[in-house]
């Protein structure tokens, strides 16, 4: 039991951490995606874009942090995995792949925005290739502006602030679930000992 409590704080933890970074995102994401163009998106386009330059340019120890959390997060998951019962599989692989979704935005959508955006090729698809990075729109054309770019970070956030979410209320639901299935053995053996108590008295 104490060992599973444990992996669970190592799924939470992290999955905490990543929340409060995003948070602190959400000053800069809130104006980005959800200003009104007559007000003025600009400043927040340039607040957003010296942001992300200077995340970029932070040392290299913070993103080994960060991908330390992330394995934390992992290791987590395959303690909750190994040997675990059926309900616990239910819960734990749901928040697994939600877990795994955000990594895969983290990865395809924020680190590249990362790039792009440090690197200003917005639209120089001559520019981006050096960097390995291809940036398609829908309709097949190799172009997209400044703008666009950056709600397109701001709202990757977004989606992985409620994924990392979903993961949270799964496992508030497991806790939930594991301490509702205690009490009621809890209650079946506090039973059967008293019809044993009451079977001794009638002997």
């Amino acid at each position: 039991m104490a060992g599973n409590n444990f992996a669970q704080f190592l799924v939470v933890g992290p999955t905490c951490f990543f929340l409060g970074i995003l948070f602190a995102y959400l000053p800069y994401d809130y104006n980005v995606l959800w200003t009104e163009p007559a007000e003025g998106r600009e400043p927040y386009f340039n607040l957003l874009e010296s942001h992300i330059k200077f995340l970029y340019a932070s040392p290299a120890i913070i993103s080994r942090i960060l991908n330390i959390v992330i394995g934390t997060g992992l290791l987590g998951f395959l303690m909750k995995l190994f040997k675990a019962s059926e309900s616990n599989m239910l819960f734990d692989g749901a928040s697994l792949v939600l877990y795994m979704a955000g990594i895969t935005v983290y990865l395809t959508n924020i680190v590249k925005g990362f790039r792009v955006v440090t690197a200003g090729v917005y639209g120089d698809m001559e520019a981006a290739a050096k960097l390995g990075e291809k940036i398609e729109l829908e309709d097949g054309s190799d172009y997209i502006s400044r703008e666009d770019t950056l709600r397109v970070y701001s709202a990757s956030n977004t989606i992985l602030a409620l994924v990392l979410v979903g993961v949270l209320v799964l496992q508030t639901g497991q806790w939930y679930a594991k301490r509702a299935e205690e009490k009621e053995i809890e209650q079946i053996e506090k039973k059967e000992g008293e019809k044993k108590v009451a079977g001794k008295k009638k002997q």
